[in-house]
């Protein structure tokens, strides 16, 4: 049985235990002094815990207990889901060829990298219709403004520096406005119709000659698929415009579509969402950028390119807007990526979508009659539900959530998108069985019931949990970072 009060491994420290060994210096000791300027040294030891070996594996294997993985349960975060992270990717990344490689080696050594680099940019380009691709940017916000500055690079080469605003859906991930922000232009929220889709009316209006791009995610946050994404595109070409197409919602299009072939410009990928590589806890991450011709010269260097039977890093961009991350991106996650690509192939990667489709449908449909549901079209490989009627039996959102962990889920994404009222976003992606499905739903179920038949269950949850409901607005305005032994008193 869990300890729900588990020491702190501070708490579990005595003078003189020691949890490592390390060889006998061989060589001669020099005082950490004359290394390093003494405004870096402290004038005491840092009051690091003494435990032994066995204290530490098993305070850490325990906490580790506690986290919820996908590994370990069901992940529904909508909009920025856990797949399942096959353990061949694992072992590929783990190839010394791969795991045991310098940075600074010399090209000549690193061929087999350099080939993996190679053919994961070309697969990412047919993936996405797209003429060239970097691997550099670290995540998926890190691509959208990479994106959003090669495109800033482009118009101010032809002169066009009135182009300044970015527009970007209501229903759009919170990362675009921000990232549209970061890379120096105003965001222009375009409103969505009663279809949850873009408002063509108002994105007329709101396009002219000051729009830079429209940042759009096909199918949107909503997981619906906008049926007018020609029109839209025509409309932000004509008015001098680029189309950045946000591709954290990939996984409902691979092989059925590609954002080149819809009239996108850029795109960014996350591969923790569509090529099962691992992410979380702001690391490790990885967000390729493809981008059409016309915006090639200013792509990050270096890119991969191949002469004869050899590869090379290639620094041929003079309009580059600059290497965006040192070295060559997060090679590993990168290995993990062309490991799946190169397991699933053309047909494997659609029948993911078919099947991320299928079951995001399949538990739409179940879940209707229990909650609201605010379009009731088909959806893509994700939906959205809304707990209107919920909340008028006094349970929210928020409420249910944490009433799921009680079952073992983690719960999906709440409050978001933000023109939905009391919104919840489910995402199952194709890597979980129908029994699965069937278990989250009838969780759901049973919470919507509880709802009205005994509400205060669902306000107090979670109850199973080690730690209980939690005072957010305190933990996020007055969090605790470090341990002090007063500090720790005046909170525990």
């Amino acid at each position: 049985m869990t300890n729900k009060n588990q020491a702190l491994i501070f708490e579990m420290s005595k003078e003189g235990r020691i949890g490592h060994s390390l060889p006998v210096l061989d060589v001669e000791e020099i005082p950490l002094e004359e290394m390093l300027s003494g405004e870096f040294v402290r004038e005491e030891p840092a009051e690091l815990p003494q435990v032994s070996e066995l204290q530490l594996v098993r305070h850490y294997t325990a906490l580790s207990r506690r986290n919820h993985g996908v590994d370990t349960g069901f992940y529904p975060l909508g909009s920025c889901t856990m797949k399942y992270n096959p353990k061949i990717n694992e072992d590929v990344a783990r190839y010394p060829g791969f795991a045991h490689l310098h940075p600074y080696q010399p090209e000549a050594q690193i061929q087999g990298a350099l080939e993996m680099m190679y053919e994961l940019q070309y697969s990412l380009e047919a993936i996405t219709g797209m003429d060239q691709v970097t691997l550099q940017p670290a995540a998926g916000a890190h691509g959208e403004w990479t994106g959003l500055m090669l495109i800033r690079a482009y118009h101010e080469a032809n002169g066009d520096t009135q182009r300044t605003k970015v527009i970007v859906p209501d229903s759009a991930h919170g990362t675009n406005p921000s990232s549209a922000v970061v890379a120096g232009f105003e965001a222009v929220t375009v409103r969505s119709n009663e279809e949850g889709l873009v408002d063509l009316d108002h994105l007329r209006e709101l396009a002219g000659d000051d729009t830079a791009a429209l940042m759009l995610t096909n199918p949107n946050t909503l997981g619906l698929f906008e049926r007018q994404i020609v029109e839209m595109a025509s409309i932000i070409h004509e008015a001098g415009g680029k189309l950045y197409y946000d591709g954290a919602n990939s996984n409902a299009i691979l092989g059925i579509t590609r954002p080149g072939d819809m009239g996108f410009d850029v795109v960014h990928l996350n591969l923790h969402k569509t090529f099962t590589t691992p992410h979380g806890g702001g690391g490790p991450g990885s967000g390729p950028v493809g981008v059409k011709q016309d915006l090639v010269p200013y792509l990050p260097a270096p890119i991969v390119m191949k002469e004869g039977d050899s590869y090379r890093f290639s620094y041929d961009f003079p309009d580059t807007i600059g290497r965006v991350k040192p070295y060559y991106g997060n090679f590993g996650i990168n290995v993990r990526a062309y490991t799946y690509i190169r397991t699933m192939g053309p047909e494997g990667l659609r029948q993911v979508s078919r099947q991320a489709v299928l079951n995001a449908n399949y538990m739409l449909r179940k879940l209707q009659p229990h909650f609201d549901t605010p379009y009731e079209q088909h959806c893509k490989h994700e939906f959205v539900l809304s707990g209107k009627r919920q909340k008028k039996l006094g349970v929210r959102t928020l409420d249910m959530a944490k009433r799921l962990l009680d079952f073992g889920y983690h719960p999906p994404t709440i409050y978001f998108p933000l023109n939905v009222e009391e919104c919840l976003m489910i995402e199952p992606t194709e890597t979980e069985s129908k029994e699965t499905l069937d278990e989250f739903c009838d969780a759901m179920i049973q919470i919507a019931k509880e709802a009205e038949e005994n509400p205060e269950i669902v306000q107090e949850a979670p109850h199973t949990t080690v730690v209980g409901r939690m005072d957010e607005t305190t933990a996020a305005r007055k969090p605790v970072l470090r341990y002090t032994p007063e500090e720790y008193a005046s909170v525990k």
